[in-house]
């Protein structure tokens, strides 16, 4: 057995591990505590995402979650990609999961689409403009963020395959279903028509 084979379970294992706990980082909770506007979750649907964070009015902390939630997928990936593409595939998993099942809070976090967004970033930012451009084109129109995160991450796993990179398409695969999964109680919503419209307060 080479070292390289020797290393390469341990390596993959500190990549899940690394990513895991960038990604549980809950930079809603956190902002919105700052801002003196207590917990999120007390509000809307009690998500600690940028959607709900924007359901408080405040248009700059939701954004800060943006981004804070997608960047932490982004350095998960980027940090474990100095040591192979397998290990920023697993680290970029780590970091989605973390987000969903942050240890700190109970294991009950976010839907994971910025999150989502950060790891395609650093993965495949071909992939991240067909993402954004169907998220964006739903969301402007139909205003519901869930729907189009839904359609955006079901098609990324086919855009990425057409871009020539397969194991990043399963990957893509595997946290789609998830992030389905987490908005099960959106789908819910939007097929009995109460699901919350973006800029909703409530």
């Amino acid at each position: 057995m080479t070292p390289f084979e020797t290393l390469f379970w341990p390596l993959l294992l500190a990549a899940l591990a690394g990513g895991y706990l960038l990604g549980s980082i809950p930079f809603g909770l956190i902002l919105t505590r700052i801002a003196g506007l207590g917990d999120v979750r007390a509000i809307g649907s009690g998500n600690i995402g940028a959607t709900n964070v924007l359901r408080t009015g405040r248009k700059g902390l939701a954004a800060a979650t943006l981004l804070g939630d997608a960047l932490k997928g982004t350095a998960a990936v980027l940090i474990a990609g100095r040591f192979g593409l397998e290990a920023a595939l697993v680290a970029g998993l780590g970091a989605f999961l973390g987000h969903l099942f942050p240890v700190w809070l109970g294991f009950k976090g976010g839907k994971g689409v910025a999150t989502f967004l950060g790891v395609l970033l650093a993965l495949s930012p071909l992939g991240l403009l067909a993402f954004a451009a169907i998220w964006l084109g739903l969301a402007f129109t139909l205003k519901y963020s869930s729907l189009a995160a839904l359609a955006a991450s079901a098609l990324t796993p086919v855009v990425l395959w057409g871009l020539g990179q397969p194991s990043v398409a399963f990957l893509f695969l595997l946290l789609a279903a998830l992030l389905w999964w987490k908005h099960a109680p959106n789908i819910r919503r939007l097929l009995d028509g109460t699901e919350g419209r973006i800029g909703q307060k409530g």
